[in-house]
C-alpha cells in the first residue's frame, strides 16, 4: 500500500513561485503514473499535471501549461510539481495520487492513495 505525503504549500505574492513535493512510501514507485490535482474552496478538484513512470511524458491542464512543471526523482520516490507565475487563481489545496493505467490523465476516478494535501495561497 502506497502512502503519499506532499509538502512546500504555503503563501506567497501574485508572480511568485513555489515548489510542491510529493513523497511516496513503497518499493514500486518508480511504477506508478503520478498526478497532481487542486481544489479550491467551494469548487471541485480539477487535474493540474501528471507524469508517466519514467518521467518521459508530461500532461497539463491549459491553465497552467508555460507556468508549471511535473517531474519525478524515483530514486527518491518524489513527485515534484514546480509552479511560477503564480496568481490569486491558482489558490487551492494541492494533492498527488496515483493513476491506474488505462485511463486518461485527467480523469479523475482513475485517482488513488491520495496524500493529505497542501495549502496553497496566493495574494494578488
Amino acid at each position: 500500500q502506497v502512502q503519499l505525503v506532499e509538502s512546500g504549500g504555503g503563501l506567497v505574492q501574485a508572480g511568485g513561485s513555489l515548489r510542491l513535493s510529493c513523497a511516496a512510501s513503497g518499493r514500486t514507485f518508480s511504477g506508478y503514473r503520478m498526478g497532481w490535482f487542486r481544489q479550491a474552496p467551494g469548487k471541485e478538484r480539477e487535474f493540474v499535471a501528471a507524469i508517466n513512470t519514467s518521467g518521459g511524458s508530461t500532461y497539463y491542464t491549459n491553465s497552467v501549461k508555460g507556468r508549471f512543471t511535473i517531474s519525478r526523482d524515483n530514486a527518491k520516490n518524489t513527485v515534484y510539481l514546480q509552479m511560477n507565475s503564480l496568481g490569486p487563481e491558482d489558490t487551492a489545496v494541492y494533492y498527488c495520487a496515483v493513476q491506474r493505467s488505462g485511463y486518461s490523465w485527467n480523469y479523475y476516478p482513475a485517482y488513488d492513495h491520495w496524500g493529505q494535501g497542501t495549502q496553497v495561497t496566493v495574494s494578488s
